[in-house]
């Protein structure tokens, strides 16, 4: 069982409590999860993620790779779950990896924003995305915990070009990820 991070969203100016240098994603913490329509019925699902942070100095210095196994889709559903990683949708026999990398961290009024590539079966698509930062429950050792909440907006046609009936052109997909020393 995981705790709630607190709604307090962290801001430049304020300490997020984590060293400059390289973090890690914790995989036991950390989900991509999706949310689509297909013919008027939601699906909902999710991808474990994995991955490194770099906290730069100064922090919008910092850079992000995430990845997630597209044969790790869970949905509820085996059936579902083998017909989207199957070659129809992400094909993770040929591309069994789904991964962002960022290329700038920048704070606006609305808050912090990732700017980056998600790579999608071996094709890159430009990627903007809303990220809010939080202090999570430090480990059992002590160190401290950022929890990353992200959501992104991608087009139904980066992850199959066959047409679907009723697919949804758009697929929202939040991510929560847990950083670690």
């Amino acid at each position: 069982m995981t705790a709630t991070p607190p709604r307090v969203r962290l801001r430049p100016a304020e300490e997020l409590g984590l060293a400059a240098g390289h973090w890690r994603v914790d995989p036991a913490l950390s989900r991509a999860s999706f949310a689509a329509r297909v013919v008027g019925q939601p699906v909902r699902g999710c991808l474990p993620l994995t991955g490194e942070v770099l906290i730069g100095e100064p922090i919008k210095e910092s850079t992000a790779q995430l990845a997630a196994r597209s044969s790790a889709i869970s949905t509820g559903s085996a059936a579902l779950d083998r017909l989207l990683a199957g070659p129809v949708f992400l094909d993770a026999g040929a591309f069994p990896e789904i991964i962002f990398r960022s290329d700038l961290l920048v704070w606006v009024s609305a808050g912090w924003r990732a700017v980056g590539r998600l790579q999608i079966k071996n094709a890159e698509h430009e990627l903007a995305c809303q990220l809010e930062l939080y202090q999570g429950d430090p480990t059992p050792a002590g160190q401290p915990r950022l929890v990353i909440a992200s959501e992104w907006v991608i087009d139904s046609r980066w992850i199959t070009s066959q047409w679907i009936p009723g697919l949804s052109r758009r697929v929202v997909i939040t991510g929560s990820f847990c950083l670690k020393p």
